[in-house]
């Protein structure tokens, strides 16, 4: 069993010397974590097995490549080994669809109040996210939680610059949308 301490610098040890029980308790110990950041861009359960299967197969497989940073860097390359893994699942399953409409062409949108976020449980906001289109979606998902830049994320998706930024713009729309009926059902039902 691992100490908590410096549990991450002791699973990488113990997982390069081929140590099967400390890849078991990595296993136990993220997929929890790794499962919900898959889910963020994959939907049908039996895919989101599948992609992170894949996902550990390739961390065990080049955890040899990994330079340990400090806490929290283990888990940070494991997410990005499974992000990818789930961008390479969309591109090749589910055809990664992003419109290629300049930021230029967006429509003017009014300024409106901020939405409160802390009235809407957080599995309501992700659902609001996981019902995106699978292009707003991804880039979304890109931009806000793995805190990719629009240069960045057209690298990794093969799109300009201003597509991620259009996509990305209609991302919040749809979703400020979502949040506003959400409130409106909710006062109507008190």
């Amino acid at each position: 069993m691992i100490e908590n301490k410096d549990k991450e610098q002791e699973f990488y040890r113990q997982i390069v010397s081929g140590d099967i029980i400390a890849m078991k308790e990595f296993y136990h110990h993220y997929s929890g974590y790794l499962t919900t950041v898959c889910s963020r861009y994959v939907f049908d359960r039996e895919d989101i097995k599948d992609v992170l299967q894949e996902s550990f197969i390739k961390i065990f497989k080049a955890i040899a490549l990994f330079e340990y940073k400090g806490p929290g860097s283990l888990r940070a390359w494991s997410t990005r080994i499974v992000v990818n893994e789930s961008l390479k699942f969309l591109k090749t399953r589910e055809r990664l669809e992003v419109i290629h409409q300049p930021v230029w062409d967006l429509p003017d949108t009014t300024e409106e109040e901020e939405p409160d976020f802390d009235e809407i449980p957080i599995f309501v906001i992700l659902e609001m996210i996981r019902s995106l289109p699978t292009g707003y979606r991804t880039v979304f998902n890109l931009f806000v939680f793995e805190n990719k830049s629009h240069k960045e994320i057209a690298s990794i998706l093969k799109i300009s610059e201003s597509s991620s930024a259009s996509q990305l713009h209609r991302a919040k729309n749809v979703l400020a949308k979502q949040i506003r009926v959400y409130e409106s059902m909710k006062k109507t039902a008190l």
